[in-house]
C-alpha cells in the first residue's frame, strides 16, 4: 500500500527536483571522494563482518559466550586472509629470484624492437631512448603511486580486526540506531526487513564471488600449467583475485601470464596461446559463470554494474570498483521499500530478472509483487 501523503509536505515540480537531486549526488560523491580512507575502511569491515556473521552465530549457538566468540570469529576470518598473503608471498620470493632472467630477455627484446622500428618506420635510438625515458620516468610515478596505495593499504589492513570486532560488539546497537533513525520508532519490521534483506544480499554476493573466484583460478592454473608457463599456480591465484574487480580485472589478469610467456618461452607463440586460454576462460566466466553464480546473488542491471564500477574507481580507486556492486545492490533494495523511490530501484534492476522471479530468489520475487 501506498503512504498517503502528508498535507504540510513541501511539494516542487520537476524542474526544480532535478537539480535538487544532481546536487544532492554530487555532494555524496564528493564526500565519499574526500573521506573515502576513512570511509572505505568501515565499508570493508562491515562487508566481512556481514561474512563472518554465521560463523559467530554457529559458536553462539554452541554455547560460546559473546565476547569469546566474537574474538574467535575475527580470529579465524584473519588467519584464513593472512594465509592467502603468506602464499602469494612466498610464490613472489621464488619469482623474485628470477629477475635477472627477465632483464635480459627484456634487453634483448628492447634491442630487435628497436632495430625493427628503426628499419620500418625510420625511428634513431636517440629518439627511441626519448620515448623510452618519457616511459620510464611516468612508470617510476605510477610505482611510487602504487607504493604509497599498498603502505596506506596495510595501514588499512592493521585496522580492520578492530571494525570487525567493534561491528559484532555494536551490532544490535547499530541495528536499533538505524531503525530508530528512518522510522522514529524502537521497533520496525520495514526498517528490519530492508536490513536483513541487505545483509542476505551482501552474504550471497560475497559467498557467489568466492565460488566463482576459485572456479576461475582453478581453470587459470590447468591452462598455464597445460602450456608449461611457470609459476602457473601464483599466476592463477592472481589472475583469480584481479578477477574479483568486475569488469575490468579480468583484463588487468592476462598481462602478467603473458608477460610470463613472453620472457620464459621463445617466439610469439606462447604468449598468443596464454591469451586465448584466458580469453576462453574469461568467455565461460561471463556466460556461464557469472550469470549463474554471481549475477544471480545480485540482480543489478548491466549499464548500472559497469557504470557503477567506474564511479566507484573515480571515487576510490580498486577499492571502490570492489565495493561497486553491494552498494548498489543495497540501494536497490532500499528503493524497493520506498514507495518515492521505487522508479529508482526498478532502473538498477535487472527487468529480465523481475520477469522471471523463480528462478532468481524470494526476495526479488517479493520486491516485484510489491511494485
Amino acid at each position: 500500500m501506498h503512504e498517503h501523503d502528508d498535507p504540510s509536505e513541501l511539494k516542487f515540480p520537476l524542474y526544480a527536483k532535478v537539480p535538487l537531486v544532481l546536487l544532492g549526488l554530487a555532494l555524496v560523491v564528493l564526500t565519499l571522494h574526500i573521506a573515502s580512507n576513512l570511509i572505505f575502511p568501515l565499508f570493508f569491515a562491515a562487508i566481512f563482518a556481514i561474512m563472518l556473521h554465521p560463523v559467530e552465530q554457529w559458536l553462539l549457538r554452541r554455547g560460546v559466550p559473546a565476547l569469546p566468540a566474537i574474538a574467535l570469529t575475527v580470529v579465524l576470518g584473519v588467519a584464513a586472509l593472512l594465509a592467502l598473503l603468506y602464499f602469494i608471498y612466498m610464490e613472489a620470493v621464488q619469482l623474485s629470484s628470477q629477475l635477472p632472467m627477465f632483464k635480459a630477455k627484456l634487453f634483448q627484446t628492447t634491442n630487435l624492437v628497436e632495430q625493427w622500428l628503426d628499419a620500418r618506420f625510420g625511428l634513431t635510438n636517440q629518439k627511441l631512448m626519448g620515448y623510452l625515458n618519457d616511459a620510464g620516468s611516468r612508470a617510476a610515478g605510477l610505482a611510487g603511486g602504487t607504493l604509497t596505495a599498498v603502505s596506506g593499504l596495510l595501514v588499512t589492513a592493521t585496522l580492520l580486526p578492530v571494525y570487525i570486532f567493534l561491528l559484532f560488539l555494536y551490532q544490535r546497537r547499530l541495528v536499533d540506531f538505524l531503525t530508530q533513525v528512518f522510522s522514529g520508532r524502537r521497533t520496525d519490521t520495514g526498517v528490519a526487513e530492508v536490513l536483513h534483506q541487505s545483509k542476505a544480499a551482501i552474504q550471497s554476493y560475497m559467498v557467489g564471488l568466492l565460488i566463482e573466484g576459485s572456479i576461475v583460478a582453478v581453470l587459470n592454473v590447468a591452462g598455464l600449467l597445460a602450456l608449461g608457463i611457470p609459476y602457473a599456480l601464483l599466476l592463477g591465484v592472481l589472475g583469480a583475485l584481479l578477477n574479483f574487480i568486475p569488469y575490468v580485472g579480468g583484463l588487468a589478469a592476462i598481462l602478467l601470464p603473458v608477460l610470463m610467456a613472453f620472457v620464459t618461452k621463445d617466439g610469439y607463440g606462447y604468449p598468443a596461446a596464454v591469451v586465448a586460454v584466458y580469453m576462453l576462460i574469461q568467455f565461460i566466466d561471463n556466460h556461464y559463470l557469472i550469470p549463474r553464480i554471481v549475477a544471480s546473488k545480485i540482480k543489478v542491471n548491466a549499464l548500472v554494474a559497469i557504470v557503477g564500477v567506474l564511479v566507484g574507481n573515480a571515487i576510490g580507486g580498486v577499492a571502490g570498483m570492489f565495493l561497486a556492486l553491494p552498494v548498489i545492490a543495497i540501494l536497490k533494495i532500499i528503493c524497493d521499500r520506498i514507495d518515492s523511490l521505487k522508479p529508482w530501484g526498478l532502473l538498477l534492476g535487472d527487468e529480465e530478472a523481475t520477469a522471471r522471479p523463480g528462478r532468481l530468489g524470494r526476495q526479488k520475487a517479493l520486491a516485484h509483487k510489491e511494485v
